[in-house]
């Protein structure tokens, strides 16, 4: 279900960005800019995922679609190691699911499979982080067996922080 995004995906993948930048204030498409040609964008996750040419502010990280049965799905960014923000409040992995697609248990299924990659790569514990009032994400952490270590204050208010 996880893959890499390629050359192929673009016109879903901008459709589905876009989108969802438009109903839920949540960017799916991490480091897509507007008028940014697809095969850089393409060539600039690879580069995350090998940690090459990183900016100061990123950590080595696998930007991943969910994919079910050739439609986009979700996402998934999982990160090999914490800065300072996201061991305050972003944590080793972020995913989502578009709106037309929730409630299906792709979100849960996105976990499971972001787990498995992070503890090849190393990862064990990650650090999982949600808003503390999207019960959705609450429940998928700890149906993945996230244990709740805390909240804190976030950017965007209070922030649950979980290690599974």
């Amino acid at each position: 279900m996880l893959r890499s995004l390629t050359l192929s995906d673009e016109v879903e993948f901008r459709a589905a960005h876009e989108n969802m930048s438009q109903t839920d204030d949540w960017t799916l498409g991490l480091g897509l800019d507007d008028g940014m040609e697809w095969a850089d964008y393409v060539g600039l996750l690879e580069k995350y995922r090998l940690g090459v040419d990183l900016p100061a502010n990123l950590v080595r990280a696998a930007f991943l679609v969910a994919d079910v049965d050739g439609v986009i799905v979700g996402r998934s960014s999982i990160r090999f190691s914490l800065n300072e923000f996201l061991l305050h409040e972003g944590g080793h992995i972020g995913y989502g699911v578009l709106a037309a697609h929730r409630n299906n248990g792709y979100a849960t299924e996105i976990l499971r499979q972001s787990l498995t990659i992070s503890r090849c790569e190393g990862v064990d514990p990650a650090l999982l982080c949600c808003d503390d009032n999207n019960i959705a994400s609450v429940v998928v952490i700890e149906r993945c067996g996230g244990r709740l270590e805390n909240v804190v204050e976030g950017d965007g208010g209070a922030v649950r922080r979980y290690w599974v």
